[in-house]
């Protein structure tokens, strides 16, 4: 955490020197001295600190100065800093001025020129004024701000990146925190440019996109290698597997990842079935423990970028991505995943990111509190956000099409879910419309046997039904299934198409699509168990086959 400051100001660089000095010889210990002989730069420099988090706790400000008065600058940096105490430098003759400003602008002190010697005369009433300062001072948040509306949908895109990257933030809501409204106005921003993100060097950036945002806090590094052993496409939990296995065997082993690490895995609030972890470890947690380990051992990491294609030629495969150099690699593993699937229902897309959302989104979660939120889905991943909203929603519901969770859903969360009064289980029940103003207000619920339609007040609805593989991207000849999963080992040779691409004599490996060198793993290949135990099961695995490929060459 960053020192408080005391700010001293007098056009006289002699005064200011000794001014400087005596404030340095008692207090920089424990706080920042800062000093300038300009009061214009001085209120230029307060934007800049008040961007950063950064906090002053007493201002010392000459009366007569060429630029503005003393009164006036002070006037002017407690709309900045409004905590800050003031201390007025004066000559003996502006001792009228100095008592006017005490009720112009709550002056705390003027000290009259000179202050020899400090210790009778400076220290003691700067203590006095720094002690009470400190009584109320609570430390500023050190890190990145994000200003925006609720429900907009791109500041929930902004937070969702940042929390799903593990990157401190803190979000300040433009209609309920005063903060807010105080940073657009010091630096003359408007609503209209909102999202706003403020970082902890005190810039700033409006409407930024998440490759800007990566960009500026350096989560987007170079390709390093001109070629790479493995290129993993994709940083869930079969993907981080597979780069700390590449990494920690001495593969030259790079990971890209289209928006965050962990994917549907690492936005879980709970995952109590994962082996070792007795009392359960959050998605985040694995995510940030997988990360650390596989950058430790060497992984690069690239996020977020989209792969748009891959390549072969002479054995090489040459990953393109949407933004950035294209990479060669000698093999390449597929870990993209699933998505959730679109609902088609009226209201949805008018809706998704201001109320709905797709997935876990806990980011939203607080914005909840003493409201009725709704969850479609049966599956874990719909178990365990239910469990978390209910520790800030008033009630929490669970829409599902059958009869009840047993056939889709593990009974450990069944339980827990039975014995948490605010979650009720809506079952024979679909969505049919969403509606509100400019955010989600209300759902329309329908009885699939009874046929009868309700309406409900819904503060949030948060979408888990079914999962669509990540394989769109896919331009090369990769034999998929009937749902577009990718399939590997000696189920390619069912397909008739196969022995076009395949042309070598042995069969593809387990994890080995119909492309020699390419494997997929987790949750994206045709089979897949759809747990994060076997995920990263796969991902390791395929880091073997890997080296039986490579070994071919």
């Amino acid at each position: 955490m960053n020192r408080p400051i005391i700010f001293s100001i007098d056009d006289d660089p002699q005064v200011l020197r000794a001014i400087s000095r005596d404030l340095k010889t008692k207090y920089s210990k424990d706080y920042k001295i800062l000093s300038t002989t300009s009061a214009n730069e001085a209120l230029d420099s307060l934007i800049e600190l008040k961007n950063s988090n950064d906090v002053v706790a007493l201002f010392l400000c000459d009366q007569r100065m060429p630029e503005m008065e003393g009164v006036e600058f002070l006037e002017k940096a407690m709309k900045i800093f409004p905590e800050a105490k003031r201390v007025l430098l004066t000559a003996y003759s502006d001792t009228e001025a100095a008592i006017k400003a005490i009720n112009e602008v709550r002056l705390d002190y003027y000290l009259i020129k000179p202050w020899d010697p400090p210790e009778e005369k400076l220290y003691p009433i700067i203590n006095d004024l720094l002690d009470d300062w400190q009584n109320d001072y609570i430390p500023e948040f050190k890190g990145i701000k994000v200003v925006g509306f609720q429900f907009s949908p791109q500041s929930h895109i902004i937070k969702d990146y940042l929390a799903s990257n593990l990157i401190p933030y803190r979000w300040l809501d433009i209609e309920k925190n005063p903060d807010a409204a105080a940073l657009l106005s010091i630096n003359q921003l408007k609503n209209t440019d909102l999202p706003v993100v403020f970082f902890e060097e005190g810039d700033f950036l409006l409407k930024p996109s998440i490759k800007e945002i990566a960009d500026k806090i350096g989560k987007n590094p170079h390709v390093v290698h001109d070629i790479y052993d493995v290129v993993i496409i994709g940083a869930g939990p079969a993907g981080l597997a597979a780069a700390v296995y590449g990494a920690s065997e001495g593969l030259k082993t790079l990971m890209i990842e289209r928006k965050a690490p962990g994917g549907q895995a690492g936005t879980s609030s709970r995952i109590e079935n994962y082996l070792g972890f007795p009392s359960g470890l959050s998605g985040a947690d694995l995510t940030r423990r997988a990360i650390s380990q596989a950058t430790r051992l060497g992984a690069g990491f690239l996020s977020p970028q989209s792969v748009k294609d891959i390549v072969e030629k002479d054995g090489y495969k040459t990953i393109i991505l949407e933004e950035g150099p294209e990479i060669i690699s000698r093999t390449v593993v597929i870990t993209t995943g699933v998505d959730y699937r679109k609902l088609d229902v009226k209201g949805i897309d008018l809706f998704t990111g201001a109320g709905i959302y797709y997935g876990a989104a806990t980011t939203e979660a607080s914005a909840c509190s003493d409201k009725d939120v709704y969850i479609i889905g049966g599956g874990n991943s719909a178990g365990q956000a239910a469990m978390y909203l209910s520790k800030f929603a008033r009630q929490t519901n669970i829409i599902i099409r059958k009869d009840s969770l047993t056939e889709t859903m593990s009974a450990y969360l069944i339980e827990q879910i039975d014995h948490t009064p605010n979650i009720s289980v809506l079952a024979n029940t679909e969505v049919v419309e969403a509606s509100g103003q400019n955010s989600l207000e209300r759902l329309s619920l329908i009885n699939v046997k009874t046929k009868e339609i309700t309406e409900h007040e819904a503060a949030a609805l948060y979408i888990f039904i079914g999962a669509r593989p990540y394989t769109d991207w896919i331009k090369l000849d990769i034999i998929k299934d009937k749902k577009d999963f990718i399939e590997t080992g000696r189920e390619l040779r069912n397909y008739e198409g196969f022995a076009k691409t395949w042309k070598l004599k042995r069969d593809p490996f387990l994890l080995e699509t119909s492309c020699a060198g390419i494997f997929a793993a987790g949750d994206v290949r045709a089979g897949a168990m759809n747990r994060v135990a076997s995920a990263v099961g796969e991902g390791s695995m395929a880091i073997s086959f890997v080296h039986k490929y490579l070994a071919e060459g």
